[in-house]
């Protein structure tokens, strides 16, 4: 079984990530990629699974930056209330991956949909908790991912809960957040 999938266009090629495994929470759950050019599709292949029992990973986050690396960004853990962000980098178009590190503590980076770059290697990651009321949050690299800041809550208030936001940007420079709701 497959979720979460994201996709990314290269130059000559689409690739698409997704987390996988014999069924949604086990233990054999990982990172699968697939990569579409003139030949077709390829075979899956996992990029990044858990290290321990229990240590599974969920929703990929697909983004090929300015400079033309391809960031991969997830999430390692158990469950939503245990997991952590992690982060790998491709350098040839996602035919090889630098060694997964996990984000600093409190750092999940995007949550399910695309940062936005709206400079070189300033990367604005929609991003949420899942832990009690749903809270939806920003975080922002200015170096591909290798150093972090984080906004507070949106709100406060656990009357609109959400989580997962995805970002509009708008001609006249305005940023807009959809978010996923249990309102």
């Amino acid at each position: 079984k497959c979720h979460a999938s994201t996709l990314v266009a290269l130059e000559n090629a689409l690739l698409v990530a997704f987390f996988g495994g014999p069924d949604r929470g086990k233990d054999e759950q990982g990172i699968w990629l697939c990569r579409r050019d003139a030949s077709g599709w390829s075979r899956p292949r996992c990029v990044a699974h858990g290290y321990g029992l229990g240590d599974r990973c969920w929703n990929p986050v697909l983004h090929r930056t300015w400079t033309g690396s391809v960031v991969l960004f997830y999430k390692q853990g158990p469950d939503c209330s245990t997991w952590w962000g992690m982060r790998t980098a491709s350098q040839d178009d996602g035919r090889t991956w630098s060694e997964p590190q996990r984000l600093p503590e409190g750092i999940w980076g995007p949550s399910r949909n695309k940062p936005l770059e709206r400079l070189p290697g300033e990367l604005l990651c929609p991003s949420s908790t899942e832990l009690g009321p749903w809270r939806v949050h920003f975080e922002r690299t200015r170096d591909e991912g290798l150093t972090w800041e984080r906004t507070g809550p949106l709100t406060e208030s656990s009357r609109f809960d959400a989580i997962q936001p995805t970002l509009l940007s708008w001609p006249d420079g305005r940023i807009q957040a959809l978010c996923r709701s249990q309102s």
